[in-house]
């Protein structure tokens, strides 16, 4: 685990293609992600992120994308992306678009090299920012890996934003009352699903 940047300060980032990594509780259970994407660098005011990273292990990441169904017509968004291996994996596996979002420099900058080995730059971006703030209207495909605090301050702005029958897929933590549609397993890795009404 590396630390995250402590100064605030501002910085342009180029913005390329996305991350899917694996976050946990770290702080105040309030935020972790977030920023309109765009195809040109932004400058973003960094602060610390609210979630420690943790990567999602290959084969969680695969079953996430499956259970979601995920084809070549979708577009993913992976709010707190990590070092982006989701959305190289919706694009690279899938034929997917992504949309990779942090709020951590230093994940943004892996995330972003990332796609850049994998080819991908015309099919993701990596955005760093807020994922309060993000707009998901175009996304299908939402996945998270946060904690159930984030997700539950969340629910409102997927339920707002994304369209009906999009689908919201969250490693490890649930959505409260809002029962999935599906759930799956992988080893010890629980997977929940939720299909936008």
């Amino acid at each position: 685990m590396s630390r995250p940047l402590r100064s605030a300060m501002w910085v342009l980032v180029g913005l390329v293609g996305p991350v899917a990594g694996a976050h946990v509780s770290a702080g105040s259970p309030a935020e972790h992600v977030t920023s309109h994407p765009s195809d040109r660098a932004g400058a973003i005011a960094l602060r610390d992120p609210d979630v420690a990273y943790i990567p999602t292990a290959p084969a969680t990441v695969d079953a996430m994308l499956r259970l979601a169904r995920v084809t070549k017509d979708d577009t993913v968004y992976d709010l707190g992306c990590g070092d982006g291996r989701l959305v190289v994996a919706a694009a690279s596996r899938f034929g997917a678009r992504g949309v990779g979002v942090d709020i951590d420099a230093q994940r943004v900058l892996e995330a972003t090299a990332n796609v850049r080995t994998a080819n991908l730059e015309g099919r993701v971006r990596i955005v760093q920012g807020d994922l309060r703030d993000v707009s998901l209207e175009d996304a299908t495909v939402v996945t998270l890996y946060l904690s159930a605090e984030l997700n539950a301050a969340l629910r409102p702005k997927l339920l707002g934003e994304l369209k009906t029958g999009a689908r919201v897929v969250s490693h490890h933590f649930d959505m409260g009352d809002w029962k999935p549609d599906e759930t799956a397993r992988v080893g010890d890795d629980v997977i929940f699903l939720w299909r936008i009404p």
